[in-house]
């Protein structure tokens, strides 16, 4: 009997056609980049952008962020306003009325940023930003202030519930748009404060004058930041905790065939190079033509200055020796910027590369020449770094010549090795001391887990050279016991264990020692915090015991889940109404209510009794009141914006 061919079963009813909501949501990561927190914060950025994007065409000049107690997000500027009126080209396709809202809102790929007429530059350019956030929002609100109204649309999960209504008069203008990340796609919605506030401050910084205030409702906590003088506040900002070896921010600016760039530079002391790059305000974060530019300008005019002094005379710094010790932020405002993908992470334009180029070449060459002695302090600065490079080759040969030192064949003598050679199951556990290393001792298993116990703290890695970092016997230590070999010659295929896991105490020092141990493997062996082989031993927050069973819980969170769980099993609830309500409908509640700590706490901060507040449902439609309203001595509460516009 023959075989039936492999493509027999293969027919037009295997192949599917997404709607653009339905993709988004199906295939969220070719548009946010993940599920996970990232793609979460990633969501604000897309909303922020767009409103950054009226500051850098000159419309707006104050943006606002707040974490609502729901957790939903609300961000506001005082740009122009999305235009409301009736899109002809949209309305002959879908064969309705479609609002120009609606548009921007519910169609991917339509947008203003793909002609030069609405924006010169932007951050946004594919037209699925505030598309893509309405589509993986549970709901989403937008509130447009424009020609003397207020409209407004609401969407649940990408889809709108009715046009685009007029609900007030204002005379401001601006677009409110208010969304809550869906928990269908999301497994966390928590935004963290430290995340957004940073990226907020980096536009500010990139904008000069323009004005971000940030609030998280919950906590109460608020921030605003405003720099006048842009990127050089930056670098300021950047090097406050280094020594600088020049006085001021060198700030180079200009404008050629459309791109606009903004550099801002300074040296300092340390060891290392410290360079942000930009282009329309989106992070770029693999760099691109922008920064090999500037990058190959900055070599060609120092190298050029040294040969012409006569401080680079026996030894030549290369790019990387210019660069040690170099904070320097580029950021370039391109027309038509061509990014890879739509989180944007390099650029890609050929012509950026000779502007930049150009420009920096023929600024450094002035300011060396008007400026002598701070362009020898940077000349020196590079040949020092030149003569350590050195050093750090002759001490990396040095331990290539120990025998067996990274090969595993002379491994340090307090290295309390495993048994297996089965580098898959091999962990090694860098501890505290000798005592750590006795407590770790009894509680490991000796068959794969090896133990290295360090003295005290190492050397930092990131203000120490290179060839003194190497020097360190602790940091030898915990080369040759990984035996993979350091810096461009490491070779993770010859690492003796599959994961290297720092275990410091939970204190101060412990922390310290734990940073400065991360530190070290990430100047020393990139490759093995690239490839997911160094871990930090995190303790547990809680302990229980359930009867003869003890396990241990990480997070609070997670601890509430688990008495839930613990709690639910067999649980029955009577409200008191002839029903009783158990087992999936009875879980659903509690975590419910469970959810709801956050907001009562919010509540009572600002002194609204929940008793008052849920005394106030809407008869007609169950709903509890969103707007509290003073007005003299009266106190109003209203369900919908409709009834609060009513009394205003």
């Amino acid at each position: 009997m023959a075989e039936e061919p492999l493509a027999a079963g293969y027919t037009s009813t295997d192949l599917l056609h997404l709607s653009d909501r339905e993709h988004v949501r199906e295939r969220f990561g070719m548009y946010i980049g993940d599920n996970t927190a990232r793609g979460l914060h990633h969501l604000v950025y897309e909303v922020v952008d767009n409103s950054i994007d009226e500051c850098m065409a000159g419309h707006a000049r104050q943006v606002s962020v707040t974490v609502n107690v729901d957790g939903s997000v609300t961000v506001e500027d005082d740009g122009r306003g999305i235009p409301v009126e009736r899109h002809a080209q949209l309305s002959e396709e879908m064969d309705r009325d479609v609002s120009t809202l609606e548009g921007v809102m519910t169609v991917l790929k339509f947008g203003g940023k793909f002609q030069k007429g609405a924006y010169q530059t932007s951050g946004g350019l594919h037209g699925v930003g505030v598309t893509v956030v309405n589509f993986l929002s549970e709901w989403c609100e937008v509130e447009v202030s424009r020609d003397g109204h207020v409209w407004q649309q609401e969407y649940q999960r990408g889809e709108a519930t009715g046009p685009v209504r007029k609900i007030g008069t204002t005379t401001r203008v601006g677009t409110k748009t208010t969304f809550k990340p869906d928990p269908q796609i999301f497994p966390s919605t928590k935004f963290t404060w430290d995340v957004l506030s940073r990226r907020l401050q980096e536009l500010a910084f990139l904008n000069s004058g323009v004005k971000i205030c940030f609030h998280d409702a919950a906590s109460g906590q608020t921030e605003a930041f405003c720099y006048h003088r842009g990127i050089v506040e930056f670098v300021e900002w950047l090097n406050r905790s280094s020594d600088a070896i020049h006085p001021d921010v060198i700030s180079i600016r200009g404008e050629q065939d459309g791109v606009t760039f903004d550099i801002a530079l300074q040296y300092t002391g340390e060891f290392t190079e410290n360079l942000h790059s930009y282009v329309n305000n989106i992070t770029t974060t693999e760099g691109g033509t922008h920064v090999s530019g500037f990058r190959s300008a900055l070599t060609r005019s120092l190298n050029a200055y040294g040969k012409k002094t006569g401080l680079y005379k026996d030894l030549v710094p290369t790019g990387e020796d210019i660069r040690e010790g170099l904070t320097t932020v580029v950021s370039v405002r391109v027309p038509q910027p061509q990014f890879q993908g739509q989180t944007k992470t390099k650029l890609g334009n050929g012509e950026v590369e000779g502007i930049i180029n150009s420009a920096v070449g023929d600024f450094l060459a002035k300011y060396l020449e008007e400026n002598p002695k701070s362009a020898k302090a940077i000349a020196q600065k590079g040949v020092l770094a030149a003569e350590a490079r050195a050093a750090a080759q002759k001490a990396k040969a040095l331990l290539r010549e120990r025998k067996g030192a990274l090969s595993g064949g002379g491994l340090p003598g307090k290295l309390r090795d495993c048994t297996s050679r089965d580098v898959a199951k091999c962990e090694l556990y860098l501890v505290e001391g000798d005592s750590a290393g006795g407590s770790a001792e009894g509680g490991r298993r000796r068959e794969y887990q090896a133990i290295l116990p360090l003295r005290g703290k190492i050397i930092n890695a990131y203000k120490s050279r290179e060839d003194k970092v190497l020097a360190n016997e602790e940091v030898r230590s915990v080369i040759s016991a990984i035996g993979a070999g350091i810096g461009d010659e490491a070779d993770l295929g010859k690492r003796r264990y599959d994961k290297i896991v720092i275990m410091t105490d939970a204190d101060v020092d412990g922390s310290h020692i734990r940073t400065l141990l991360l530190t070290f493997f990430y100047r020393q062996m990139y490759q093995l915090v690239a490839s997911g082989h160094v871990y930090v031993a995190q303790p547990p927050l809680f302990r229980v015991r359930n009867k003869k069973h003890v396990y241990y819980v990480q997070t609070e969170d997670e601890m509430k889940t688990q008495l839930l769980d613990q709690g639910l099993g067999e649980g029955v609830f009577d409200p008191g109404d002839g029903r009783t309500i158990s087992g999936e409908p009875m879980q659903k509640l509690c975590r419910t209510l469970a959810g709801l700590e956050d907001a009562l706490v919010a509540l009572e901060r600002r002194g609204v009794s929940l008793r008052d507040h849920a005394g106030r449902r809407d008869e007609k439609t169950g709903k509890l009141p969103i707007y509290h309203v003073y007005y003299g001595p009266e106190e109003r509460w209203f369900t919908t914006r409709d009834e609060l516009e009513s009394f205003v």
